[in-house]
């Protein structure tokens, strides 16, 4: 081993080192959350032979993008009389305020691209975050009106009490969470969101049971669904062989919230991988400091007797 390490440059085992450090470190959540899940956009055109509500339209949609780095919900409201317009966007509580700028940022050239630049109301929904706004006086859809359905084309006869379960634990985990909660619970993966107002207002339960009911009906014994209501919306996954990245799925309950440490009764396992990443993380990096100056003071050593001896 010495005369291994008296063949290697300092730069060159310091260097091994720290990539196999960053190939330990947990990877970063892939950039799918930008992708398109749906569009929602009024039919009829907003006369505005003044330019006021596309003025207004500009001015909020500017005001939006410039908060998805610093928040991961914001509402605002921009103009006077029948031309304001009022929006907010919503990011998924699992990403970093970085991931919602970006994830915010892209949406409102989709809602011009895919709604047009003068109709009422619109919403962009993507993986990882959504967008709306809406002319004064249009009447929005009530808080549970299904958006958005989608069910798995693959089915499985024997996992429905393990889901029913799974459904249990996020229609608590939601507003035990602030709002958001993801889990799993026999090899289900499980995610519910309400919107902002929904949590501030209380009606976060009622609209996350209503979802779980929804897809739980419509998508029968599909491995996957997703709901999406105006106000909240869910989703699960159901993997045979274990849900990827959980060492027991099992029997394993995770969450996560905005505000929480983890859900009610469930242990926290979210959390707490979140927690023993970053610690195994310090302590890698340690180890690979302390090793490099270990390696370093060697190599002096042996330097300096080599000059003594000669």
């Amino acid at each position: 081993m010495g005369l291994l390490l008296s063949r290697i440059s300092l730069r060159e085992f310091c260097f091994f080192v720290l990539l196999l450090l960053l190939w330990l470190s947990p990877a970063e959540p892939s950039s799918d959350y930008t992708d398109l899940v749906f569009k929602g956009c009024a039919q009829q055109k907003v006369p505005d032979p003044t330019d006021a509500f596309a003025q207004n339209l500009k001015s909020l949609l500017s005001n939006l993008t410039s908060q998805a780095s610093q928040k991961t919900y914001y509402s605002t409201a921009v103009g006077d009389g029948a031309t304001a317009v009022s929006g907010l966007f919503q990011c998924r509580g699992d990403l970093t305020a970085a991931q919602c700028g970006d994830c915010i940022g892209k949406t409102p050239d989709l809602a011009r691209k895919l709604c047009g630049g003068a109709v009422p109301a619109a919403r962009v929904q993507l993986k990882g975050c959504y967008l709306k706004y809406r002319i004064s006086g249009f009447q929005e859809a009530p808080d549970t009106d299904v958006m958005f359905k989608v069910c798995g084309s693959e089915k499985d006869r024997g996992f429905g009490a393990k889901r029913e379960a799974a459904f249990g634990m996020v229609e608590s985990g939601v507003v035990d969470g602030g709002g958001f909660y993801t889990g799993t619970y026999g090899n289900v993966y499980v995610l519910g969101q309400c919107e902002g107002d929904a949590v501030i207002g209380g009606d976060c339960e009622g609209c996350v049971k209503r979802a779980l009911e929804r897809v739980g009906a419509d998508c029968g014994e599909a491995i996957s669904g997703q709901v999406y209501m105006n106000k909240c919306y869910v989703s699960f996954s159901y993997y045979p062989n274990g849900v990827p990245g959980v060492s027991s799925p099992s029997s394993s309950l995770a969450g996560t919230g905005e505000g929480s440490g983890g859900s009610g009764g469930g242990g926290g396992a979210g959390h707490t991988q979140k927690t023993v990443a970053v610690v195994v993380g310090g302590v890698a990096a340690a180890g690979f400091g302390i090793v490099c100056l270990l390696f370093a003071k060697s190599l002096f050593k042996k330097r300096d007797a080599y000059r003594y001896e000669s």
